[in-house]
């Protein structure tokens, strides 16, 4: 059993997929430092200037206005800005891998090979002969 867990773990494909993991994770959090500290910020500030991720509504008689690790200590909320704001990561992390994996298809596409012009038959010649032979 041993023996197929080693030839299990060192196969190309699970070695290729844990270095797929690790570089999706590190990704993950670029795309999420860019939603959080770029892209929401202005949009935001159009909204209301305040921080986005702190929209959202109380269920439980809490005060408005507070952050929302504040007021989530006092019961349940709507996060709506907080969705929002994972919603457009996944959206542009989605987006991204899109065009990933389009340029990989496209890479790894067999370069189509022009094929030769086949040379035209017998019966063809002749008729161009003919034909040029009326032209004169």
């Amino acid at each position: 059993m041993l023996q197929e867990f080693k030839t299990f773990a060192v196969k190309g494909n699970m070695i290729d997929l844990a270095v797929g993991v690790i570089i999706g994770a590190a990704f993950s959090k670029i795309v999420d430092s860019l939603v959080q500290d770029l892209i929401m910020p202005p949009i935001g500030l159009l909204l209301g200037g305040l921080d986005f991720s702190n929209y959202y509504i109380p269920l439980h008689n809490q005060a408005y206005g507070l952050p929302l690790a504040e007021v989530k200590k006092a019961g349940a909320v709507l996060a709506y800005g907080n969705f929002l704001t994972v919603l457009l990561n996944f959206i542009i992390l989605a987006f991204i891998i899109f065009q990933m994996v389009r340029v990989v298809n496209r890479l790894r596409a067999e370069p189509k090979v022009a094929e030769a012009p086949t040379p035209p038959s017998e019966e063809i010649m002749l008729l161009r002969d003919i034909r040029d032979s009326l032209k004169r």
